[in-house]
Parts: structure tokens; sequence; C-alpha cells
């Protein structure tokens, strides 16, 4: 049913109104995707750091126990586990601020990107300085431990600059390896269902793909059985009202078999009988038509509507150009694994003609969606004054559960 104009209108801005929607929604998921797995990636990446920090100290203090002296370099571990305990609310934060502002554009994000770097690595002296506090271990300091505003001033003085810097270059690298590592996974997120989209667009573009061949071959054949039967009703009125009959039947399995992309081998076959026949009914005196039995057909499926335009090709361009009989014949032979569905017809002498046309054009399209290089079709002239029309497709014992044609 055809919209009117303002129904059109009202259709169009609706589409662009969810087209917007999904845009935004996309954006938004695309900035912070997965929230969840943010926080469980970065307190993995955290739990590392901190107890291979614990680990590295540890060993290096217990080199520097085996010198002559007692020297007391590194901060215990209680200070160190405590030092990252406190950087942690800190880290989150940054991140997430960092996932807000994004990098784009660079000129403008990357200064704001390291800022939030340089505010995180600036707390990790502090953080160990008040680790160590907490800790209680005041025996193993070289000097004693300042209290109140004095712990954190003491990274201000002459001494403890160097070391707060070198401590601030350390955790900026550690917070740009977290960072990469979060900005790496929602790539891969992105990537992810990208690739999951592009699948399903091209499904969905496949599976509308076919339904338009499918649509091309209703019309077609429908348009030429409409003639055949015309061609009856003044001389054979009889047989015209028998012809109607037989197609109703095959318009009811046009449009079911039309609703699939694979129906059995053994319906498609009842349906070439169908039209067959029909053509037979016009053509009595010159049509000769040869189909194998149901019960020696093998156990496949195929393409529905695979062998409809074979057959009227073979119909309409055999008895094109003459006035002799003409012999149809289909046959189904298994091999190697491998479907063969041949269409063989005589034409006339001297006028190998039925190589073009929408049937077979429609024919190699669906063997290429369907089953790309693995399905192989050829039309061409043999001996003796016929046409070969071979489809060759692997062969599909098991298929999707189809009703039944009544």
């Amino acid at each position: 049913m055809n919209a009117s104009p303002s129904e059109e209108i009202v259709i169009a801005r609706a589409a662009g109104e969810r087209g917007a929607e999904s845009a935004t929604g996309l954006h938004s998921a695309v900035s912070t995707p997965g929230v969840r797995q943010h926080l469980a990636i970065l307190s993995a990446f955290w739990v590392y750091v901190a107890f291979s920090n614990v680990l590295y100290a540890n060993s290096m203090q217990a080199s520097l126990a085996m010198m002559p002296g007692e020297i007391h370099f590194f901060a215990p571990w209680g200070a160190r586990l405590l030092q990252h305990l406190f950087l942690y609310p800190a880290l989150l934060c940054c991140v997430w601020a960092s996932i807000r502002v994004g990098w784009q554009p660079l000129w403008r994000k990357v200064p704001t990107q390291v800022l939030l770097g340089l505010a995180f690595a600036v707390l990790a002296a502090p953080a160990l300085a008040l680790g160590e506090h907490l800790a209680g271990t005041p025996e193993i300091k070289p000097h004693p431990m300042p209290t109140g505003s004095a712990l954190f001033l003491e990274f201000f003085s002459r001494d403890e600059l160097p070391m707060w810097l070198a401590s601030t270059t350390t955790f900026l690298l550690t917070y740009g390896f977290g960072l990469a590592l979060i900005m790496g996974f929602a790539f891969y997120q992105r990537l992810r269902d990208a690739q999951l989209r592009s699948a399903a667009l091209e499904r969905a573009l496949s599976a509308a793909h076919l339904a338009a061949l499918r649509m091309q071959l209703s019309p077609h054949t429908l348009f030429n059985l409409l003639h055949t039967i015309r061609g009856q009703i003044t001389w054979d009125p009889a047989a015209a009202q028998s012809m109607v009959v037989q197609l109703g039947d095959l318009l009811r399995r046009l449009l079911t078999a039309g609703e699939h992309d694979f129906s059995r081998l053994a319906d498609e076959l009842q349906f070439v009988r169908l039209y067959l026949g029909l053509q037979q009914q016009r053509f009595a005196d010159r049509l000769t038509v040869i189909v194998p039995e149901p019960d020696s057909l093998p156990v496949a499926w195929v393409p529905s509507l695979i062998l409809q335009p074979l057959v009227e090709n073979a119909v309409v361009h055999g008895l094109a150009g003459h006035e002799g009989a003409v012999t149809v014949r289909v046959d189904a032979v298994v091999t190697d694994e491998m479907l063969s569905l041949r269409v063989v017809n005589t034409i006339a002498p001297g006028k190998p003609d039925g190589c073009a046309g929408i049937g077979l054009k429609n024919v190699r399209e669906r063997l290429a969606i369907q089953f790309g290089e693995r399905a192989t079709f050829s039309a061409l002239p043999g001996y003796d004054n016929v046409w070969i029309a071979e489809v060759r497709l692997p062969l599909l014992r098991d298929g999707p559960e189809m009703p039944k044609s009544s």
C-alpha cells in the first residue's frame, strides 16, 4: 500500500529521529564503553603494579642489607601497599576524567590529558609518606618521622625534591600504561562492535538480495504462464480451466518457496513438474518432458526455485526458432558429495541460444551469494543440437524444517 505525502513526511521524520538517537547512543557507547570492564581492568592492573613494586623494593632492600652498615633506603612493604591503596581512588578518578575528556582535537586535549596524569603522579610520594607514617615503623628511618603539615612540606625540601621528582616520573609512566590499557580495550570493543555490525549488515544485504531475486522470478514466471493459458481459452476452454487450477497450485508453491532460502530437492522437482505440465498442455504435439521420479532422488536441500529459471529457459528457447519437437530432461546426480542439477533441452539446428537472460543471470547471482566459489553454473551447447544448463553445488543433506506443501 502506498503512503500519502503527509504520511511519507511523518515516516521520514521518525526515521531521522531514530537515526539521531542511534548516533547519540553510539557516540555515548564509544566514549564510555563498559564501566564494569574498565573497573575490572584497572583493578587487576593496579594489583599487579602494587605487588610488583613491593617485590622490587623488598628485593632491593635485601641486597642493601648485605652491605656493611645498616641502610634502609626503601620503604617497608606495608607502607607501599598503603601507598597504592591511597592512590587507587585517584587512579580511577583520573582515568574516568581522561575518558570523558577524550583526545580530539589533539592540540586541545593532549595538555589536559598530561595534566591529569601529573595530578595523579604527584600524589605518589605524599601517599608513600603517609603510608610510612601509618605503618608505624620509624625504627628503620634514617631521620625522625615528620608529622602534620611537615609530612608534605618535606617533599619540597632540598633533600627530598629529587626523590619526589623520580617518584612522579615513575608513576606518570605507570599511569600512562594503565590509560593505554584502557584505551586499547576500548578500541578493541569498538573494532569488535564494528565487525559485528558489518557482518550483520552483510547478512541483511545478502538476505535482501536473495529476496529480491526470488521476487524477480515470480512475476516473470507468472507472466509467461498467463500467456500460455490465454492461448488455450479461445479454442479449448476445458483445458484452459484445468490449467488455471494447475496454475493456482503452482502459485501456492511459488509463494511458499519464495519465503525460504532452501527447499527439498523433491519439492523443487515437484514444482518443476507443475510448470512443465502446464507448458506441455499447450505444446502437447511438440514438447516432451522427462523428470526423475521422487523415489529416485537423493535426499538433499537446494536453493529455492533454483531449477525454475533453467526449465523455463529450456522451454522458451527450445521452442523458439523452429517447429520441430523439443525434449526437456531434468537430471539430479550426486558425485563426491557434490550435487549436479542438469537441464537438457533440444534447440533449433544452427541456433545455440539460451545462454543469456534474466533467469540464468539470476541463477548465477544466487549461487554466488549462497555458496561463493563452492558452486558453479554452466550453460553451453552440446552435441546433436542440445543445450545443457548445469548447476553443481555442495550436497546439503540437512536443512531447515519447512511446512509441507498443501
